[in-house]
């Protein structure tokens, strides 16, 4: 189980590099095998291309059928493949092929990056002393010797808002992440061409809300079908909402083989699902298992849960995620499906309060919807100018305004409704470069691999043919979606409304997490990066400002980017 590294250069094309960890030799092309958790395979040559890349394809037969007698040996492995794709079909190869996949193609004078359609796998890059890196891992990209980067601002900036990074930009400064659906050539001038393979697209269908929904439960069917392993049990990670429990009775209904469903529990008295997600399972016939998750043990595993991701997550479950795929490895389990991609591609519930926001608009400036998109998060978008300090204020100046990831989606162009716009946006920001990102690394750290069969291609492709109004229907969400699977779950399943799972962040950061988090905000190491006012964090860690409803939320941001940075060894 390796991550991987390519190298481009001025010289010699023939000339190959060791691992990341040494100094690849001037002029030099290459890739490299690295160790750490996940699936790279190669390096492999077809013609005058060579290969490295973590792949995997769900609709191989289909590949090869297109290939015809240009298709590869059927022993080869899906980067293998996916490679003639590419040398065969060009970038239309790669815009058929259904996977996850991460691949580097050295051609000529060219380091070819290309990423999945929506972003199951990351993949970064950077340049220095006249050669390209690119890599898996940020942290391998961190260990380049010739590499003399420093803490991107901008990007401290844009997690407090967002919870994570929403585009290209990494903590890295000059280290940069491909985005899901497109090819970036890197030349060896130093020059970059980035090309768009995929992108969802709004398309007028007048189809009948009775043949959507149909359409809709035959490709929810071959998305899982594909996604299924061969001969072997199913993992499912259920939380009893109404995105996972389809995709549990979904894999019951397709899979030959046994179906483990695993859920979350916290102690102390906070409100659980467990009672819906129990319904669920028994409903489906499938093997359940509930992970009480104590808060010593995420107090215990925070900075090591934090450490396997490139980019920190403000979302408290990923230690209790981290554990549910230990558990399911345990149980022998290798691949585990999940019911992300529900919210961002069919209509969750932070859309309904933007479609208020334009009804009774009356800011004129173009940008006044993408400022109001930004409050939706209600991270610290608000707080910035009183948890920061004047020095990072300062600097910070000159930094692209934050609505600017944000423009290309939230304005006419792609798309005309508004609803889709906005689902555009999730897609393509937090669906990209938090959920599926998170999901992907944790799991890979256990063994697992993480599969979600909404955030399928040709799932999303059909969501923006669906009519808005399909939608969103009134006050309910993701109308369309319950209705293609009615028959499958009670109703009780269906018809309640998303509640989201209640964690217990209050508790833990004024119990287990209590020490921790005072000795890391207000020590000597936050304190010489001057990022955060220290008479804020106190009063936060208090339980004072205007922090309320979500009063943990913000100082468990600023927790888990110190103890990101640390783990990285970022300085200002």
């Amino acid at each position: 189980m390796s991550r991987w590294c390519a190298f481009l250069g001025e010289g010699d094309p023939d000339v190959h590099v060791r691992a990341v960890g040494g100094r690849p030799a001037p002029g030099s092309h290459g890739v490299g095998l690295l160790d750490g958790p996940g699936t790279a395979t190669g390096p492999y040559t077809v013609g005058a291309l060579t290969a490295i890349g973590e792949v995997t394809l769900f609709n191989g037969d289909l590949l090869r059928a297109r290939l015809g007698a240009d298709a590869p040996d059927g022993r080869c492995d899906d980067a293998e493949l996916l490679l003639h794709c590419y040398a065969t079909l060009g970038l239309g190869g790669i815009a058929l092929a259904d996977g996850m996949f991460a691949l580097a193609i050295t051609d000529g004078d060219e380091l070819v990056l290309v990423r999945d359609h929506v972003g199951a796998r990351t993949l970064f890059y950077a340049r220095a002393r006249g050669t390209w890196a690119a890599s898996t891992s940020l942290r391998a990209l961190r260990a380049w010797p010739d590499l003399d980067t420093a803490l991107n601002l901008s990007a401290v900036q844009s997690f407090l808002t967002f919870a994570y990074l929403p585009g290209a930009e990494t903590f890295l400064r000059d280290v940069h992440e491909a985005l899901p659906g497109r090819c970036v050539r890197l030349h060896q001038d130093g020059s970059i061409l980035e090309e768009t393979y995929w992108e969802p697209r709004e398309i007028e269908d007048r189809r009948s809300a009775h043949d959507h929904v149909d359409r809709l439960r035959e490709l929810l069917e071959a998305a899982t079908m594909r996604r299924l392993p061969e001969d072997e049990p199913v993992g499912v990670l259920l939380s009893g909402g109404i995105d996972s429990s389809l995709v549990t009775a979904l894999a019951s209904k397709l899979h030959d083989n046994p179906v483990r469903s695993y859920s979350i529990a916290f102690d102390g008295t906070t409100p659980n699902e467990l009672a819906y997600s129990g319904l669920v399972a028994a409903h489906c016939h499938t093997n359940h298992r509930v992970l009480t998750v104590p808060g010593e043990a995420v107090a215990e595993r925070l900075a090591t849960t934090v450490s396997l991701l490139d980019c920190p997550v403000g979302d408290p479950l990923t230690v209790p995620n981290l554990m549910l795929a230990e558990a399911a490895a345990a149980d022998g389990v290798r691949t585990i499906l999940n019911g992300e991609g529900g919210d961002p591609v069919f209509g969750g519930p932070k859309n309904l309060p933007m479609v208020i926001f334009e009804l009774f608009r009356s800011d004129p400036d173009p940008e006044a919807r993408a400022r109001a998109y930004l409050d939706s998060y209600r991270k610290c978008y608000d707080d910035l100018p009183v948890l920061l300090t004047a020095d990072a204020l300062a600097d910070l100046e000159s930094a692209p305004p934050l609505t600017e990831v944000l423009m290309p989606y939230l304005q006419q162009g792609r798309m005309t409704s508004l609803l889709n716009q906005l689902l555009h946006t999730n897609l393509r920001t937090k669906g990209a470069h938090h959920i599926l990102t998170k999901v992907e690394r944790l799991t890979a750290a256990s063994g697992v691999e993480g599969r979600a069969p909404l955030f399928d291609r040709e799932v999303i492709d059909h969501a923006f043919r669906v009519p808005p109004n399909l939608k969103l229907a009134g006050t309910s969400e993701k109308w369309i979606l319950k209705e293609s699977v009615r028959d499958l779950l009670p109703d009780t399943i269906v018809d309640r409304p998303k509640s989201g799972m209640r964690v217990p962040v209050q508790q833990w950061l004024t119990g287990p997490l209590r020490d921790l988090g005072h000795d890391l905000l207000l020590g000597q190491s936050a304190r010489a990066r001057g990022l955060f006012r220290e008479d804020t964090v106190r009063r936060w860690m208090r339980g004072e400002g205007t922090l309320l409803p979500r009063q943990g939320g913000k100082l468990w941001l600023v927790l888990t980017l110190e103890l990101w940075l640390r783990s990285f060894r970022i300085g200002p």
